[in-house]
């Protein structure tokens, strides 16, 4: 598995939800189980399956953090010396050239990607187009939908 990349936040956040399955659902799903046992034949103890069912959900993805997480290439976009340049964790304010929309969006890792939040996976398609671009540069976007073309009107490094 290579490296993930992740913002600061991006990582922080993951962490919290590592701690959260750790320390409380962990103990929960477990208490679960015992009381389960206590209700004598498990082979028709329908407590007992959604227990142990929620218990794999829960250890795999515990796993799942602690791997990216272990693979996690944290970057910290303030100290990035992007010269103008978009990169990993940027914020890029676009003006759509068909319709004149603007909108913002910061890209990030995979696992933070949040449309509704504006942030973007690095390997989106806008991404992929943004990266590496400066201010007033015109992108080409290919897009499910078809070719659309946006203009870059400012990149934060936030």
């Amino acid at each position: 598995m290579g490296k993930v990349p992740l913002t600061i936040k991006g990582a922080e956040k993951l962490r919290a939800e590592l701690e959260n399955l750790k320390s409380v659902v962990r103990p929960r799903i477990v208490a679960a189980i015992s009381e389960a046992r206590a209700h004598g034949d498990l082979k028709e103890n329908a407590e007992y399956h959604a227990a142990k069912e929620q218990q794999s959900f829960s250890e795999g993805r515990i796993k799942e953090i602690e791997a990216k997480l272990s693979n996690a290439q944290i970057i910290d976009v303030t100290t990035v010396h992007a010269n103008g340049k978009v990169v990993f964790g940027a914020t890029v304010e676009i003006e759509n050239l068909d319709t004149g929309d603007v909108v913002t969006y910061q890209i990030v890792g995979e696992d933070e990607a949040d449309i509704k939040e504006g942030r973007i996976s690095v390997g989106s398609p806008i991404a992929r187009a943004l990266i590496g671009k400066e201010v007033e540069d015109v992108v080409l976007v290919k897009a499910p939908g078809g070719d659309i073309e946006y203009e870059i009107l400012a990149i934060q490094y936030i």
